[in-house]
């Protein structure tokens, strides 16, 4: 048996993780247990009582990070601090609201020979999160996935090695005091990849993965797996102004889509400004700029546009020539394409047309998160199309099996 909490190379041999994942789920409390809130409850107590050692270890990967040379953006993606302790205890409590829905049998059919069938839910199984600097997931992906009844084994990456030391202690912990399966979390201190890559094969054990980061993260599992995988990919996100559009709210719902976490999967990255729209939207966007509101943001615009954009604009910020591979890019950083197109489409239209997780009418494109929609907690944004498609809530974490009540009825015989 695995020793709770961080299991560190050697010791903790692929088999090992894998087999000690499968038992914990054979000795888990069935779906809806008291055991599952209570063990939403202690890890955000737990957390709490230990979050001055999480912040002393989270210092140390960024200040390791920025000996590395690692970008101010990526450096935020590391970093915890009160507001993250208490998104954990809003996590907990929302969770404790989403059980009683989660575990409900759904409604009783009639069928042949008056065999009454009903879905009942149960839990996926193994899940495995693959993710890169991102701390916060190590705690969401515990809760979502261990709430919903699963066994869950979590990969960081190497820059949030320290921060993640502490909080698997948190987890073991938050596991020994609600009385479940110390197996049922497993935070892997050995970012080897050639664990990681023996873990990718092990299809027969593991029964969902789930990885987050870069595309070509994303790319590699889905080429080097057979796991079934919920592909929370890069978000290249496009916000479409039309010639209708107020451009005072256009600009602000830029903003917020831009400037807070850049690097994050719902952060902006494209602004397809219509022809008519292009210059209010400019003049608003240059009052912003002259206000200092648009920080360090980096424009990449259509070269013919750059000397018709008002000054105010130019000579607050950085303004490139929009080139080729700014399309479908990903910058993870204050940078912004505006491409300005001679379409204008209703909305409806453009809803209806365009293919993707959300299409957000009038508001930021970081409306696109399960708990601000009021879906409740999440673990991830998925991107592909089986299965579940955008906010992966803790619902997307369960299975059904049909209880069939036969009542003595054949199909074929007299």
């Amino acid at each position: 048996m695995a020793e709770p909490g961080v299991a560190t190379a050697p010791e903790a041999a692929v088999d090992e993780v894998v087999a000690t994942a499968r038992q914990a789920l054979l000795g888990a409390p069935p779906l809806g247990a008291p055991e599952y809130l209570r063990f939403a409850e202690t890890v955000s107590v737990g957390a709490g009582r230990r979050w001055a050692e999480v912040e002393e270890a989270n210092a140390q990967d960024l200040e390791d990070g920025r000996a590395r040379g690692l970008s101010g953006p990526f450096l935020d993606r590391i970093r915890l601090d009160e507001r993250h302790l208490e998104l954990f205890r809003a996590l907990g409590r929302s969770i404790a609201r989403e059980l009683p829905e989660l575990v409900r049998p759904g409604s009783v059919v009639t069928g042949l020979g008056g065999l009454q069938a009903r879905r009942v839910p149960r839990p996926l199984g193994v899940v495995f999160m693959i993710y890169e600097a991102k701390p916060t997931v190590t705690v969401e992906g515990a809760l979502v996935a261990v709430c919903s009844g699963n066994a869950a084994i979590l990969r960081g990456s190497t820059e949030i090695a320290a921060t993640n030391a502490v909080l698997g202690d948190v987890l073991a912990e938050a596991l020994t005091d609600s009385e479940l399966p110390e197996g049922m979390v497993q935070v892997l201190g050995d970012t080897d990849r050639n664990q990681f890559r023996q873990l990718l094969r092990r299809d027969d054990a593991i029964d969902l993965l789930i990885p987050r980061g870069s595309p070509s993260l994303v790319d590699y599992c889905r080429g080097a797996t057979q796991i079934p995988v919920l592909v929370g990919g890069g978000g290249v996100n496009h916000l479409y102004v039309h010639d209708s559009a107020d451009p005072e709210l256009a600009v602000r719902l830029l903003l917020d889509s831009k400037l807070p976490e850049p690097a994050g999967c719902t952060a902006l990255e494209m602004a397809l400004v219509d022809e008519g729209a292009a210059d209010g939207f400019f003049a608003a966007l240059a009052g912003r700029a002259a206000a200092g509101e648009l920080l360090d943001l980096r424009l990449r615009v259509p070269e013919e546009l750059i000397g018709d954009l008002p000054s105010d604009l130019l000579a607050a910020q950085q303004v490139e020539p929009l080139v080729g591979h700014d399309y479908g890019r990903e910058y993870l950083d204050l940078v912004l394409a505006v491409r300005v197109s001679e379409s204008a489409e209703a909305i409806e239209r453009f809803c209806r047309q365009v293919d993707a997780a959300a299409v957000i009418v009038n508001g930021s494109l970081r409306l696109h998160d399960g708990p601000t929609m009021g879906l409740g907690a999440e673990l991830a944004i998925s991107t592909g199309r089986l299965h579940v498609r955008g906010p992966v809530t803790i619902g997307a974490l369960v299975t059904h099996t049909w209880r069939i009540e036969g009542n003595g009825a054949v199909r074929f015989l007299d």
